[in-house]
């Protein structure tokens, strides 16, 4: 997969959120991918099989987070997240859409407001 991080304009849903792929993740869905190109998920089970949060909690959030000798929890660096995007002056409308605040949102944003993933990415890229 030859990808260039700069002219990357794809997000990838993921646990009700809209995950933009910018230059800091894309290695990371890079090694997904190529650890099983013919498999139906993007992130998946050692076998295969479909990646729930469980999965991700277990097997990565929380050895990454011993490792480093941190006690937080994924809510934690979602807070953490908002609050980044927040203070760099991103809309509020594309961070509702980043972080999967659906209900959060109004009838003009859900229906009416449409962004381009560049702007998505562009959100994650100030942070």
């Amino acid at each position: 997969m030859q990808i260039s991080c700069h002219s990357l304009n794809i997000s990838i849903h993921l646990f009700n959120c809209s995950c933009p792929v910018t230059c800091l993740n894309l290695s990371y869905y890079k090694a997904w991918y190529e650890s099983c190109p013919e498999c139906e998920y993007l992130l998946h089970t050692e076998d295969g099989k479909h990646f729930e949060y469980r999965n991700y909690y277990d097997s990565y959030f929380k050895p990454f987070m011993e490792q480093l000798n941190i006690n937080r929890t994924p809510h934690c660096c979602r807070h953490t997240c908002i609050s980044m995007l927040a203070e760099a002056g991103t809309n509020q409308t594309i961070i509702k859409k980043i972080v999967g605040h659906s209900s959060a949102m109004t009838l003009t944003e859900k229906v009416y407001t449409h962004f381009d993933i560049k702007e998505l990415v562009d959100a994650i890229n100030k942070i």
